[in-house]
């Protein structure tokens, strides 16, 4: 728990037998450590120049602990004092970084990474970097990167990081294909499958894109696109596929594939309701629902339809027939 203060689990269990019999000699210390002597003098010493033990001025050899509110505070601060310093560093650099990137030549737009290690080290990259959304589509052959799941993925969805993943059919024929998806689904991504996907590709907030350079013979390589109209386009080329590919979804009998039939009744009344101004508990009062029943429908319907806002579900409605334009 203090390795963010700089101890590691030897020297915080060192301090921790301190703290708890009030003082100890080297010897007592070390069976209670089931370290030897000159290890556990050792750790003291490290200790002591933290500002977390020092030796008795009456009984040389034997060890007391500080106090903890007084010398832990005092490792706080000056952790905290560096973490300031560092967030300022980074500031400075990303202005710089962002005064050298006003007027990108040409060749700054499209960055070239060559060999498995260094696409996928990008390809996680991308992803801790990412602040709202990362979009991918993913071939059933991958080369470099594989599959879904990653530590990366898991700590940007734990951030909030909104995931939209279509997959092409295929991936689910692979053993491990099936274990992925559900723990995607799991973790609230938003997953798709369609038949073919034209190439594997991966858009980060709409300002980063990956996507691979295919060769038979040389090393994997990949592209990493910058903001320009090639970025533009490879966004629209995911979204394309987005809107034919079918949901996904995690149930009790398993993963199951959405149909292409649309919304069924019930979720006609409650879009009837939602867009004649009425809030969500008062549609699940007056359809006697559940008022979560009523948002899940809703969240299913604009995974449906591809959209990120209730407005456009409306509009998307509207087009599709599920609502007539006279209500």
């Amino acid at each position: 728990m203090l390795a963010a203060i700089g101890l590691d689990e030897t020297h915080e269990s060192a301090y921790r037998a301190l703290v708890a019999v009030g003082a100890a000699d080297i010897p007592d210390l070390a069976r209670r450590l089931t370290l030897g002597e000159q290890d556990t003098e050792r750790v003291l010493r490290g200790l002591e120049r933290h500002g977390l033990a020092a030796q008795t001025p009456a009984r040389p050899g034997r060890w007391v602990a500080a106090p903890p509110g007084v010398a832990l505070g005092a490792l706080l601060t000056q952790r905290r004092h560096e973490l300031e310093q560092a967030e300022l560093a980074a500031a400075l650099l990303a202005e710089e970084y962002r005064a050298a990137a006003a007027e990108p030549a040409v060749h700054d737009l499209v960055e070239v990474v060559i060999g498995a290690a260094a696409v996928t080290q990008r390809f996680l990259q991308l992803q801790l970097g990412a602040a709202e959304e990362v979009c991918a589509l993913v071939t059933g052959n991958p080369v470099a990167v594989t599959g879904m799941e990653n530590e990366a993925e898991e700590r940007a969805a734990e951030r909030g990081v909104r995931y939209r993943v279509v997959l092409e059919r295929t991936v689910l024929d692979r053993p491990e294909g099936m274990t992925e998806l559900s723990a995607a689904l799991g973790r609230d991504e938003q997953v798709r499958v369609v038949d073919k996907v034209p190439t594997k590709l991966v858009v980060v907030d709409r300002s980063l894109a990956l996507v691979p350079l295919t060769s038979h013979t040389a090393e994997p390589a990949a592209l990493v696109v910058h903001a320009s109209g090639l970025l533009e386009l490879l966004s629209g080329l995911f979204e394309s596929v987005w809107r034919e590919a079918l949901p996904l979804r995690l149930g009790a009998s398993g993963v199951t594939e959405q149909g292409p039939d649309g919304p069924d009744a019930a979720d006609l009344e409650i879009l009837s309701l939602l867009l004649a101004g009425l809030t969500d508990a008062s549609v699940a009062k007056q359809l006697d629902l559940g008022l979560r029943t009523v948002q899940r429908r809703v969240k299913r319907l604009m995974e449906l339809t591809g959209v990120t806002t209730r407005l456009q579900l409306g509009w998307h409605a509207y087009e599709r027939g599920w609502v007539a334009r006279e209500r």
